[in-house]
């Protein structure tokens, strides 16, 4: 895997990686046990520092890991990973793991790299990746299933985002995908740069 392209992005503006709303691979690991799930709910929560919210169902064995650890990593998947996407967001770790002694990264095939300081592993083909430490709150966790974290290490594939923004031109397959419904997903579509309409008044 070529990875030429990744390139670390400060911390305080990590939080454009998400800004747009992408769906998100979390990913976990904990005492020789990892797993990865889609999320279609997060976002950025502050740049000074970094920090980011996702949403954990309570039944998904990445929470599990994440709450042991005490860090995570938010990855985003393009169009050219949709399926995968589907695939790791539709099936259980946990099932696997204890029917089958097999996790999702070696059911479906997905290659990895280490974190530069997580151990939560990273799915090689993203556009960007966020390694996080939990900020434990257990009451917004319990009942919101709401997580926070500290962003401590980004980095992005430089030919679709550098300086600070996304630019996808020329390179459709790198899109990010944005989940709708039931497999259903939006691509990001082109940038524009707008000018604060004039005052009439």
């Amino acid at each position: 895997m070529n990875t030429s392209y990744r390139r670390p992005v400060e911390a305080e503006k990590a939080y454009r990686l998400l800004n747009h709303g992408p769906t998100v691979l979390v990913s976990a690991a904990y005492a020789g046990q990892r797993n990865i799930m889609a999320a279609a709910w997060a976002m950025p929560l502050d740049f000074k520092p970094g920090k980011v919210a996702v949403v954990l169902d309570k039944s998904t064995w990445t929470r599990t890991l994440l709450e042991a650890s005490g860090h995570f990593a938010l990855q985003i998947p393009t169009v050219a990973q949709a399926h995968m996407v589907e695939a790791v967001g539709s099936s259980a770790g946990k099932v696997l793991n204890d029917e089958e002694n097999i996790d999702k990264f070696a059911a479906y095939g997905l290659s990895v790299f280490p974190g530069q300081v997580t151990d939560a592993p990273l799915i090689e083909g993203c556009v960007a990746w966020l390694e996080c430490r939990l900020y434990p709150e257990p009451h917004i966790q319990e009942t919101y299933d709401l997580f926070l974290g500290e962003i401590l290490f980004a980095q992005a594939d430089e030919r679709v985002f550098s300086n600070g923004r996304w630019h996808f031109d020329g390179h459709d397959q790198l899109r990010t995908i944005h989940h709708v419904a039931g497999g259903h997903f939006i691509t990001a579509g082109p940038a524009i740069d707008a000018l604060a309409m004039p005052r009439v008044r």
